[in-house]
């Protein structure tokens, strides 16, 4: 092998072919620059410093200024880029990611003329057994915390008015569709003798004449540390209870409410969703007291099934006034819904609603 230096360069021959290296100083080392001989391989010119190389990774790097090479990332009068890329090949992604979301919003245009073409605007497409709410409603009561950690509690002081007025409002913020009859002017009254309302018109929930101490000029029974709960049963649309008679009357009923719905033999008024509450525990039980139902039926009547998602339709309610609970305790109180068509399971908390109640002195 034959060696020669010129400058800041070393040639070298090995078996016949040339080997140019380049003496980096600022490394203190050598790179090779090109190579020449029987493979004749391209050449390429770095433009930026008027040098040969042969591939990328060969390219002598140039020592930049943060600042400089910051500004040349921007805009490279060099190497005619921006952010990088040339203006070729700026066309070219530009191209791609507008063919890409162009196909992208076609496909979804499809997916949502599909969609729209399959709703109902008045009802939904899979009702009852065939939703994923299925065809057993669940029940909900009101007042609830604004606290998500004690949603289930019903806690104040009997001699607190800035706690009382909380939970009195939060009931009339609730109640104020049903309040409120300029809102939905198509509401009538029903009862058992005539329970449809006209086409168009849905049944009216009165909370000044059914509600006795659990109206709102009452305060809900707050201020008397007697308060009053609403009990409500979900929506489902098309769904119909199937009702109690009175040979059908289960086993595990609470005896007041069986004497209670005997007593209205066999009239109409058997068409209802009854209710029931009571403690969870022997001491609960023993804790709540006297409890009085409000509307006096105890229930949810019939005739205000099935829900057909008419305008101005509210849920029926019941309130349970709590008269005389033990003060200074939590009390565990669960309330259930009763109908054929109802599944009820305590552990699941399916056909029933659970809630604690506090008042302390």
């Amino acid at each position: 092998m034959n060696i020669c230096k010129e400058d800041n360069h070393v040639v070298c021959l090995v078996d016949n072919n040339i080997l140019i290296l380049e003496l980096n100083v600022l490394n203190r080392g050598l790179r090779i620059m090109w190579l020449v001989g029987k493979g004749q391989t391209k050449i390429k010119v770095d433009e930026k410093i008027g040098r040969q190389y042969e591939d990328d990774y060969m390219r002598i790097p140039v020592f930049k200024s943060k600042i400089k090479a910051f500004s040349d990332f921007f805009y490279n009068p060099n190497e005619k880029t921006v952010l990088g890329k040339t203006k070729k090949q700026w066309g070219v992604t530009g191209l791609f990611y507008l063919v890409f979301f162009s196909g992208l919003i076609v496909l979804f245009s499809i997916c949502m003329v599909g969609l729209m073409a399959t709703i109902q605007k008045d009802k939904p497409r899979w009702t009852l057994d065939q939703s994923l709410i299925g065809s057993s409603p669940g029940l909900g009561f009101r007042p609830i915390s604004d606290n998500p950690h004690e949603l289930a509690l019903i806690f104040y002081k009997n001699n607190n008015e800035t706690q009382i007025k909380t939970w009195t409002r939060r009931l009339d913020d609730y109640l104020e569709h049903y309040r409120n009859r300029t809102m939905l002017p198509n509401r009538q009254r029903c009862d058992y003798k005539f329970p449809k309302p006209k086409e168009g018109n849905v049944c009216a929930v009165d909370l000044d004449t059914d509600f006795g101490i659990c109206s709102p000029s009452n305060q809900y029974g707050f201020n008397n540390s007697s308060p009053c709960v609403f009990i409500k049963l979900n929506k489902i649309f098309d769904w119909v209870p199937e009702y109690y008679q009175l040979s059908e009357l289960p086993s595990d009923m609470p005896k007041k409410l069986v004497n209670h719905i005997k007593s209205y033999g066999n009239s109409s008024e058997l068409n209802t969703v009854w209710v029931s509450c009571q403690g969870e525990e022997a001491e609960d039980r023993e804790s709540l007291g006297p409890i009085q139902y409000f509307p006096k039926i105890q229930g949810f009547p019939g005739y205000y099934y099935p829900y057909k998602n008419i305008n101005g339709y509210l849920s029926p309610l019941v309130a349970v006034n709590f008269e005389r609970p033990t003060r200074n305790k939590i009390i565990n109180v669960e309330c259930r819904a009763w109908a054929k068509n109802i599944i009820f399971h305590q552990r699941q908390k399916i056909g029933m609603v659970h809630f604690e109640l506090r008042i302390d002195d």
